[in-house]
């Protein structure tokens, strides 16, 4: 993840199209973004199929598919960052 506070929030539609709901913003801005893009009804529909964080060196930080939730990163790779914390 790259060491700046600089963070997208993307959203894929269901006819293929994206758009980007926020560019470079905080990673704070980023996750209450994708937090209600993915909570939406357009999510709930199915018309917003996939919500990403990406950083500043656009590496993908945070996934959320349609009809699977979050995608990445998982709860292992959650609980094993937890621990190399500790």
């Amino acid at each position: 993840m790259s060491e700046r506070e600089e963070f997208s929030v993307c959203q894929f539609f269901e006819d293929g199209t994206h758009e980007y709901a926020r560019r470079y913003v905080s990673a704070k801005e980023a996750v209450e973004t994708s937090k209600m893009y993915t909570e939406s009804v357009a999510a709930k529909l199915g018309i917003v199929r996939r919500v990403i964080i990406t950083d500043g060196g656009d590496f993908t930080n945070f996934e959320w598919q349609f009809g699977k939730g979050v995608t990445y990163p998982t709860r292992e790779q959650l609980k094993e960052a937890r621990e190399m914390e500790s």
